[in-house]
């Protein structure tokens, strides 16, 4: 727990704690309401395309931004301003039509693609580089908890007070984090000098090189591609399998995704104590693995039983292994991009993300009907084990040079 004795990325992670609560409950409320809405798997997963193509055709910018400009300020102002798009979804409590929902999502999908690489170039900045790991594993702490917290509230304010409730809860929150930003940090390490200002595609442009050059940003993006495939099909099959296969309701939709968290939260703590030396590919490979192989368990349970208490017990175990593979993930991308570029560099891996996500979602609302939940959701979770297969294969080969902990300076 040692980047929490810095103050600075303390109040960050508590700062991003907040808006990650806002967005899950965001996350869980608004597919579940149009999915209700209009009764249609197609539907729900266009929902989610639009709100994942801006982040792509975004990218260039946000990557310049977080290299350009002071990534706390974007962070802060990014907060304030979906909190305001996200107005309009009052209107669609009141009796509005459905679709004004597409525009708020599309908008926060924007912003989020600023936010998600200003914060994570930051990390680097506010603590020792050999703490980087450990940093991130509290990150992903952060963020199971901000799923259960979010998920659960967004369910449970959906199916007992409607969509006007989750917005005002969703609202009060954002404001807390975006206060948190609003004073300066004091930075562990000085943040990179800014090059020349090239025009914003060149510098793009730039970053994409740089993901070309290195072998371990390169195995980043294959396994962008797969997993971000495979988490557009889970966003649309999870809805129907909650609602349709478990016969459940709103509040299980949000409490089986917010009870990932628990496991979330326990592989956190490892991966912030015991397994912060661990190596990014190894965190990547093994917790993907068995991300796969567990949810092959869990799609295919229900032949058997369809206890809710059962998939509440899975579902929770599910969080560790998929903390575990983000958190290498994370690293890996965060150790292997040179500082000053690193901000282009998640964009791209951020917006890459959003885009086979996007295309993984629209895939299956398209195929739901021809080819079948069953065999869909086991389709999903070969692509986890694949991606991870080809990690651990790669790593085995000894070609991920550079695949290691930075060591803490000494000083004295």
């Amino acid at each position: 727990m040692k980047p929490l004795r810095e103050p600075a990325f303390a109040r960050l992670w508590i700062a991003a704690f907040f808006s990650e609560t806002a967005e899950w409950m965001l996350q869980i409320a608004l597919p579940v309401f149009v999915f209700q809405a209009t009764g249609s798997a197609a539907t729900t997963a266009l929902s989610i395309v639009l709100g994942l193509v801006p982040a792509v055709l975004l990218s260039p910018v946000a990557g310049v931004i977080a290299d350009r400009w002071n990534r706390r300020l974007v962070l802060c102002v990014v907060c304030a301003g979906q909190a305001f798009v996200a107005l309009p979804l009052l209107f669609v409590a009141s009796g509005g039509p459905v679709y004004v929902i597409y525009g708020v999502m599309a908008a926060q999908a924007g912003l989020a693609s600023l936010f998600e690489p200003a914060r994570n170039a930051l990390v680097p900045e506010l603590v020792a580089p050999g703490e980087l790991i450990g940093a991130n594993g509290l990150m992903s702490i952060n963020g199971s908890v901000a799923r259960l917290a979010g998920g659960w509230a967004g369910g449970l304010l959906l199916g007992f007070g409607g969509l006007g409730w989750v917005v005002v809860a969703y609202l009060g929150v954002l404001v807390i984090g975006s206060a948190l930003l609003v004073r300066p940090f004091r930075r562990v390490a000085a943040p990179k000098a800014a090059g020349p200002h090239e025009p914003v595609l060149q510098a793009w442009l730039d970053g994409l090189r740089e993901i070309g050059r290195e072998g371990r940003l390169r195995l980043a993006g294959v396994v962008v591609v797969l997993t971000s495939l495979a988490q557009g099909m889970f966003l649309v099959l999870f809805v129907v399998f909650v609602l349709d296969i478990l016969d459940g309701t709103e509040g299980d939709v949000g409490l089986l995704r917010g009870v990932q968290a628990l496991g979330g939260l326990a592989a956190g703590f490892a991966v912030a104590t015991v397994a912060r030396k661990v190596a990014p590919a190894a965190l990547l490979g093994w917790g993907g693995l068995a991300l796969g192989l567990l949810s092959a368990v869990i799609w295919n349970l229900p032949a058997l039983t369809a206890s809710l208490g059962v998939f509440i017990g899975l579902f929770g175990l599910v969080g560790a292994p998929g903390v575990l593979a983000g958190s290498g993930l994370l690293s890996l991308v965060q150790t292997a991009a040179s500082p000053e570029r690193s901000g282009r560099v998640l964009s791209t891996v951020f917006a890459g993300t959003a885009g086979f996500t996007a295309l993984g979602a629209l895939l299956t609302g398209w195929l739901l009907n021809v080819l079948g939940t069953g065999v869909l959701l086991n389709v999903q979770a070969g692509l986890h084990a694949v991606s991870a297969l080809i990690v651990l294969g790669v790593s085995a080969s000894g070609r991920l040079r550079g695949d290691t902990i930075p060591a803490v300076p000494r000083t004295g």
